[in-house]
């Protein structure tokens, strides 16, 4: 199977016909036709169902056509990286848990940017994608955690994977609550005193593992569960109802009003830091995003043992 064929099928699924994607790409439908028989033949499977409305992924081609596109992303991502004639560009993309002191540093980079020509991406994704991401060179840079329970998983994961990590502080898990949860006035928790309230934790996808969980103590059964995959619904939730979430104690900017952060009692910590590809040495603009990592680092005072 050659990159042409795979870019053939994907402008197939992409149009949904394949006489609508021979137009577009200027070739003959018989070109197109035989690329998908021969996906098929090689692969043993049938990616596309056939009907008089046009062709659509069977479950096997959805799954065929994601890999066909990473390898297509690759190649394009390689051949814009060697490619001599073209002007420099820089290029960074960071992976990252859901922090919001890693956005407000990639903000920062955004800023000081100062290039006619750059690309820049930022995903706040699951455990698992930040370390495929990497991995893959997808991203340049990821952003997660390590603690007591998950760290020898994680590091085995990390190893096989040929990513390297290094710590950027410590931090005493913490309970975010809404100021009027009845908790709000605690000075400190314990893991018992939140049994009666429901707990909030982001979607790990299809790596739904308490390994990869972004909140300590995930692996503790708890009778009321809710599951969400972005911070605004988080914040929205921690605001607006009486449950709770776990974390850094690191309180975003959008977070300051109406939420407060209550050190849990507990000896454990969590070692946030960011991986990078061991055989992939950092870019100009890896390092200095890193940089501004670690200046929203220290002006949330966590150097400082704050939290």
């Amino acid at each position: 199977m050659t990159l042409q064929q795979l870019r053939y099928l994907i402008a197939v699924a992409e149009h949904g016909s394949i006489n609508a994607a021979a137009h577009a790409l200027f070739v003959a439908q018989s070109s197109l036709s035989a690329a998908v028989k021969d996906a098929e033949e090689e692969a043993g499977i049938t990616i596309f169902q056939r009907s008089n409305k046009g062709v659509v992924p069977t479950a096997d081609g959805v799954e065929y056509l994601g890999f066909a596109r990473q390898v297509v992303e690759q190649a394009d991502l390689m051949a814009r990286r060697y490619d001599r004639s073209a002007e420099p560009s820089q290029r960074l993309a960071v992976s990252t848990q859901h922090y919001t002191f890693c956005v407000e540093a990639f903000v920062d980079l955004v800023e000081e940017q100062q290039m006619d020509e750059y690309s820049l991406v930022l995903r706040e994704t699951s455990t698992g994608a930040i370390i495929d991401d990497v991995r893959e060179f997808r991203s340049d840079i990821g952003v997660l955690y390590l603690d007591r329970y998950n760290e020898r998983v994680l590091r085995t994961t990390l190893s096989d994977a040929s990513l390297v990590f290094t710590p950027l502080f410590r931090a005493k898990p913490h309970v975010f609550v809404g100021e009027h949860h009845p908790l709000a006035s605690a000075k400190r928790l314990k893991m018992e005193d939140l049994e009666p309230y429901a707990r909030y934790s982001f979607e790990q996808g299809t790596d739904n593992s308490f390994y990869f969980s972004e909140e300590p103590f995930s692996y503790l059964p708890h009778k009321r569960n809710i599951v969400i995959s972005d911070r605004g619904t988080l914040s929205n939730l921690l605001t607006n109802h009486t449950g709770y979430t776990i974390s850094t104690g690191v309180l975003s900017s959008e977070m300051h009003t109406g939420i407060v952060s209550i050190p849990l009692d507990t000896d454990d910590e969590m070692n946030v830091g960011y991986i990078l590809h061991a055989q992939r040495r950092p870019s100009a603009l890896v390092n200095a995003y890193i940089d501004a990592l670690k200046r929203q680092i220290l002006a949330y005072g966590v150097a400082s043992g704050e939290f």
